[in-house]
Parts: structure tokens; C-alpha cells; sequence
């Protein structure tokens, strides 16, 4: 029994070794591939976000309009909390991403 332990450890450190070699590192288009992916990941999110506080303020309405109705004694919304902003399009996301590198770039 030790002795198949023995051979499958030593097995799977043979095998495992490659995987630790070391990459070369990325081009520039694998570089401008991930920037252009973190820009699209970062936009979706702000785009999701944007969503969730329109929804959550149709949520907040309907529950303002009940209470009313019902002779709730609610406290209005606080009007110091942020409005929902529209992220935009991504175009023009990636071009507010693009122009500080292309600043940088120049100089």
C-alpha cells in the first residue's frame, strides 16, 4: 500500500512539472486583447448596476404609491442619494479608456 502511494506521488510530481515551466510573456495584441476585455467586463458591470438602481427605483415607487394608499406614514426618499447614471455606450467607453494611453503614449 505505501508503495503505491510512493509511485503515485512520484507520478504526479513527473507530470505536474511542465505545467510550472515558465510562459513566455504576451504579445502586444494578447496585451490589447486583455485591455479590451477588461474594458467590456468593467462597462457590463456599470451597465448592470445602472439597471439594479432603475429597477430598485420602480421597487421604491410602487412601495411609496401602496403606502400612501393603505394611510402608511412613510419617510420620502432621501433626496442626497445618488440618481442613477447612465453608463453610455461602449464605444464610448473605449474611447475614454484608449485616450489616457494614447496621451501616454505620445510622450
Amino acid at each position: 500500500m505505501t508503495q503505491t502511494k510512493f509511485l503515485a506521488l512520484c507520478t504526479a510530481l513527473l507530470l505536474t512539472g511542465p505545467a510550472l515551466a515558465k510562459l513566455a510573456p504576451p504579445s502586444d495584441e494578447a496585451k490589447a486583447k486583455a485591455a479590451e476585455a477588461a474594458i467590456k467586463a468593467a462597462h457590463g458591470g456599470k451597465v448592470a448596476a445602472y439597471k439594479l438602481c432603475l429597477v430598485s427605483d420602480r421597487v421604491a415607487a410602487v412601495y411609496f404609491e401602496q403606502a400612501k394608499k393603505n394611510g402608511k406614514a412613510v419617510k420620502p426618499a432621501d433626496p442626497a442619494a445618488a440618481a442613477c447614471v447612465d453608463p453610455g455606450p461602449l464605444g464610448a467607453a473605449v474611447a475614454a479608456q484608449s485616450a489616457p494611453a494614447a496621451t501616454k503614449a505620445k510622450k
